[in-house]
C-alpha cells in the first residue's frame, strides 16, 4: 500500500506505518460499526491495540473531516464520527488492502470497547472510601427497575479496579449466576 509515512511511536509489531492505512483503518471502522465512535474513543482504541500513533490518528480524523470524507455528529453528549456516503463504496473496495488481521482486531476491539460502555452507562458503579479498604457497589437496573445491588469490599484500589473490570466483563452473568445459586 503507502510507504511507511507515519509516526511509529506505540506502533505494534503488524500496526499501521503509513498515512493511508491509518486512513483507511479509520473509515473502515466507521463504517462496519453499528453504533459511531468519537474521535477520543477511536484514538484510544487504535493506539491501545497499538495499530497507530496517537498524533497520526488524530491528525488523520482531522484531515478527513476537512476533506469531507467523514462527518462529525452530536449524539450521546459526544462529537460522533460518521461516514460520508462517497467514502462508504470506496472503504468497502479498498479495505482488502489493509491486513486482514489488523482489520479483525481493530474490529474486535471498537466492538468490545462499546459492549463496556454501554454496560458502563446501564449499570451503576460506586466506590466508598472506607478506614481499612473500599466499598464497591453494583447496581443493575433496566430502565427505571433495580435488578440487583450488589456491595463488595476490597482491601486496595488495585482490587476495586479487578472487580469494575470483572463486572463489565459481563454483569448479566453475574446476575445470573448469583439468581441461580439463590434460587436452586
Amino acid at each position: 500500500m503507502g510507504d511507511y509515512d507515519a509516526l511509529t511511536a506505540g506502533v505494534e509489531y503488524g500496526g499501521l506505518r503509513s498515512k493511508q492505512e491509518i486512513n483507511l483503518l479509520i473509515c473502515f471502522l466507521i463504517e462496519n460499526l453499528d453504533e459511531p465512535l468519537s474521535k477520543s474513543q477511536m484514538n484510544e482504541l487504535l493506539q491501545k491495540e497499538g495499530l497507530a500513533n496517537y498524533f497520526e490518528v488524530s491528525q488523520a480524523v482531522d484531515e478527513l473531516i476537512a476533506a469531507g470524507k467523514i462527518s462529525v455528529q452530536a449524539g450521546d453528549g459526544r462529537q460522533l464520527l460518521c461516514a460520508m456516503q462517497s467514502v462508504s463504496a470506496a472503504t468497502r473496495l479498498l479495505e482488502s488492502e489493509l491486513p486482514r488481521t489488523v482489520r479483525e482486531k481493530a474490529l474486535n476491539a471498537a466492538i468490545s470497547m462499546q459492549i463496556r460502555a454501554k454496560r458502563l452507562k446501564e449499570n451503576t458503579i460506586e466506590v466508598e472510601k472506607l478506614e481499612n479498604g473500599y466499598m464497591v457497589t453494583f447496581t443493575m437496573a433496566e430502565k427505571e427497575d433495580v435488578l440487583m445491588r450488589l456491595s463488595v469490599y476490597a482491601a486496595d484500589i488495585r482490587q476495586v479496579e479487578t472487580i469494575k473490570q470483572g463486572f463489565l466483563d459481563d454483569p448479566v452473568a453475574l446476575y445470573s449466576t448469583i439468581l441461580a445459586n439463590l434460587t436452586a
